[in-house]
């Protein structure tokens, strides 16, 4: 049993690039595709899809700069074993605006400068440059 399913699907983006894969699948949950779509608007992946079937799948288009990927690290901030949390005016930035943080919280999962701007906090789930 898996009780990190978030990590799972970071290590599989971030694998999938290290070979060189045009795509990823990674088993279907709402906060996996908020965050794959979020990733997508900031572009740091490309097209993301949902496949039916059992169980149900979430592909993700991974970009790449050339040779290079466009993700140059993808960390984990929040486990299940410790958790953390930050007020809106504490929320981390990420190599000075060039790379976001994802925030989870009660408004939905967003990136750190959004949530500042709405004055929210919340779970930090990961950092991405």
């Amino acid at each position: 049993m898996m009780t990190d399913t978030i990590a799972d699907m970071l290590t599989r983006i971030r694998n999938a690039q290290m070979a060189g894969k045009r795509q990823v699948s990674v088993p279907l949950s709402r906060g996996k595709y908020a965050i794959a779509n979020l990733l997508s608007r900031e572009g740091y992946v490309g097209k993301v899809e949902t496949v039916e079937g059992t169980p149900a799948q979430l592909m993700i288009e991974l970009k790449y700069r050339g040779a290079e990927p466009a993700i140059q690290s993808i960390d984990r901030a929040s486990k299940p074993g410790h958790r953390v949390y930050r007020q809106a005016s504490e929320l981390p930035v990420v190599l000075n605006g060039y790379g976001i943080s994802i925030v989870s919280t009660s408004q939905g999962i967003m990136t750190g400068a959004e949530a500042k701007e709405r004055g929210v906090g919340g779970e930090i789930i990961c950092s991405v440059y």
